[in-house]
């Protein structure tokens, strides 16, 4: 629940938070009788929001073409790229193996604030909760969990440097923390971002662009790849919603 104090301590509900309406289609990459492989449009939750003004979402897109479909992971609302969606309880127990034991490679794109001086990195901070302001997460060596960030620089223009990231961990909003906390904050991020990051940018310039793991069920690689809708110019040919 969203509230404030009012002046006599007493506490009001605010309006719940609207989620805009994405118009971008779900672009499916693979498919079989047990899981797909998906491309996700940049504002469109990957499952139904608490408020039930906010019912769409990629989930229920798919549901009337893939009856049974579910969720195994998740990428935030501003996020665009590659999901993994189990067809099957079977596909969905299988994979969600493979996430908790790290089977699943990732890898995404980030257009970040300002030049980054090393061509890679590691950034290893933990992550918890921001219980105060919440949905936001905060670094904390004492309750946070290990998180680890890979990166490296594909290419750099004056104010802006375009990222490879290669996340160990899955955690929330961790892409986006980390990189604020290495001080080039991803362009667009209104959660993380200061001013001008945030209004360099129409979007959020998080892609999740690579997927590679281990079919659960027939026991084969499969990989799927998606192009960033971004680089170190900038984003192409925006389309809100």
């Amino acid at each position: 629940m969203n509230d404030l104090p009012t002046p006599e301590g007493e506490f009001t509900e605010l309006p719940p938070y609207i989620v805009p309406h994405s118009q971008e289609p779900i672009r499916i990459l693979y498919e079989d009788n047990h899981l797909l492989i998906i491309d996700k449009p940049h504002l469109l939750l990957s499952v139904p929001g608490r408020h039930p003004i906010n019912f769409d979402s990629l989930i229920l897109r798919l549901e009337p073409h893939y009856p049974g479909v579910t969720a195994v992971h998740r990428l935030d609302l501003d996020t665009s790229g590659l999901m993994i969606v189990p067809r099957t309880r079977e596909a969905l127990a299988g994979v969600a193996r493979h996430f908790q034991a790290r089977a699943v490679s990732k890898e995404y794109r980030a257009l970040v604030w300002g030049s980054v001086a090393d061509d890679k990195g590691t950034i290893d901070l933990p992550i918890a909760r921001d219980w105060v302001n919440r949905p936001k997460q905060m670094i904390c060596a004492e309750t946070g969990k290990s998180s680890i960030t890979h990166y490296e620089v594909l290419e750099r223009q004056s104010n802006a440097t375009l990222l490879r990231l290669t996340p160990e961990t899955g955690r929330s909003h961790q892409l986006r923390i980390h990189l604020r906390e290495l001080g080039h904050p991803i362009l667009g991020c209104d959660m993380y971002a200061h001013p001008d990051a945030l209004a360099a940018t129409p979007r959020l310039c998080l892609h999740a662009t690579r997927l590679k793991f281990l079919h659960p069920i027939t026991q084969t690689w499969l990989a799927a790849a998606s192009p960033a809708p971004f680089d170190a110019k900038g984003v192409r040919n925006y389309r809100p919603g």
